[in-house]
C-alpha cells in the first residue's frame, strides 16, 4: 500500500483541562483532496494549526513525506512543502496582486522579507509569482491593488500566494468563509483545476463544497475523530448525522459524491 504523504498519529492537544484534540489519526494520500469537517468547536482549526506548526501538540506525531516534522517550526515545514491558507485572508492590502504573490515566492527562494524591493527584481521570484497567478486566473489583475479586490478575489490571491511556495500539500482553513454561492462555485472550480498538481487538506463548513470536491472525509466531534471514509460512507454514517443534525434520520447532506 502507498504510504501517506501526510500522516498524523494520535495527535492530542490540551489547553489546561480542556482537550481540544484527542488522539486523532489522519492520513492524506498523494494527489487527493481530503476534507476535515465537524460541528463548531469540534477542534478542526486546532488540528490544522498543529500540522502547520502554529500550535505545538501535547502528544502524538506528524509525518510529512516520510519525515517526522512534529518538532519543526512553521517556516521549516513550509520549506518542505506545507502551505496554509487561513480562514481570515492574510494579504498586504496596499500592495499589488503581483507584489503580494512575489513576497510569498520570495520566501520559497530563501530570501528575507527585509529586502522586499529585491524580490521585485528577481527573475526566479517573478517567474514563480506569474505562474501562481496564471493558476488561479488572476494574471490580468497583477497590477491591481489588493484592497480594491472583492472578497472572493482575495481568496484567489491567498491561494496564489500559497501556490507560489510550490507546496506539496495545501492546508486550507475554511476557504469559502464569507462567500456567496457564486463565489463558492468559482472556488470549487479553481480547486478542481489545481488538484492535478497539489494535494489538499480542506477544512470546510460548506457541505456542498465538501461533497463536490473531497475524495475522502474525516469527521471530528468534541475533539475526537468519529468517522473517516469516502463521501458516500460519511453521508450514510449515522454517528455523523447525529453529530451534525441531532438526529439519526437520513438527510442533511448533499446527495452527490
Amino acid at each position: 500500500m502507498t504510504e501517506p504523504l501526510l500522516d498524523v498519529r494520535q495527535l492530542t492537544k490540551s489547553f489546561g483541562g480542556v482537550i481540544a484534540n484527542n488522539a486523532i489519526d489522519l492520513a492524506v494520500m498523494q494527489g487527493e483532496i481530503h476534507a476535515l469537517i465537524g460541528p463548531n468547536g469540534a477542534g478542526k482549526t486546532t488540528f490544522i494549526s498543529q500540522i502547520a506548526g502554529q500550535i505545538a501538540p501535547s502528544a502524538g506525531s506528524i509525518h510529512f513525506a516520510g519525515r517526522d516534522i512534529t518538532g519543526l517550526k512553521p517556516h521549516e515545514r513550509a520549506l518542505l512543502g506545507l502551505a496554509r491558507s487561513f480562514q481570515i485572508t492574510s494579504i498586504f492590502p496596499t500592495f499589488s496582486v503581483r507584489e503580494n504573490v512575489a513576497l510569498a515566492a520570495q520566501a520559497r527562494c530563501g530570501s528575507s522579507f527585509r529586502f522586499w524591493r529585491a524580490a521585485d527584481a528577481a527573475a526566479e521570484v517573478n517567474a514563480l509569482a506569474a505562474a501562481a497567478l496564471r493558476q488561479v486566473g488572476l494574471e490580468a489583475q497583477a497590477e491591481t491593488t489588493a484592497a480594491d479586490m472583492s472578497h472572493g478575489e482575495h481568496r484567489q490571491l491567498e491561494i496564489a500566494m500559497a501556490l507560489a511556495s510550490q507546496p506539496k500539500v495545501l492546508l486550507m482553513d475554511e476557504p469559502t468563509s464569507g462567500m456567496g454561492p457564486n463565489e463558492s462555485q468559482q472556488l470549487v472550480a479553481l480547486l478542481r483545476r489545481i488538484r492535478a498538481h497539489h494535494t489538499i487538506l480542506l477544512v470546510e463548513h460548506d457541505m456542498d463544497v465538501v461533497f463536490a470536491l473531497a475524495d475522502r472525509i474525516t469527521v471530528l466531534d468534541n475533539g475526537r475523530c468519529i468517522a473517516s471514509g469516502r463521501p458516500h460512507e460519511i453521508r450514510d454514517n449515522e454517528q455523523v448525522r447525529i453529530a451534525y443534525l441531532g438526529t439519526d434520520a437520513a438527510g442533511g447532506f448533499p446527495s452527490h459524491a
